[in-house]
């Protein structure tokens, strides 16, 4: 697939990209060189080959789930303008 000029230079304008018309003429180069790599994925026979999550089948590490910090919940609903039942209350923005 080629582009054109003009198609480029929608495409700038939809983006609200600001290009010359050397930069236009540039750009099409680089996204015709895209739309051919592209193209040389797609003729490439995936059938039998199993869609993967990630380009390496590596083992997440985890890290032991353990507390850091200790509960200061009673020190900040203290010092909060209102609570109730253990909330934050907030005026109302929505009506």
């Amino acid at each position: 697939m080629s582009l054109s000029n003009e198609q480029v230079g929608h495409l700038a304008r939809l983006a609200r990209i600001a290009l010359s018309d050397a930069e236009i003429d540039a750009t099409r180069v680089k996204l015709d060189g895209i739309f051919a790599l592209i193209e040389q994925m797609q003729a490439v026979d995936t059938t039998g080959v199993e869609p993967m999550s990630h380009a390496q089948e590596l083992p997440t590490r985890l890290r032991e789930d353990t507390v850091i910090e200790t509960d200061q919940r009673e020190a900040f609903q203290r010092i909060a303008p209102q609570t109730e039942s253990g909330l934050y209350l907030v005026p109302k923005v929505i009506e």
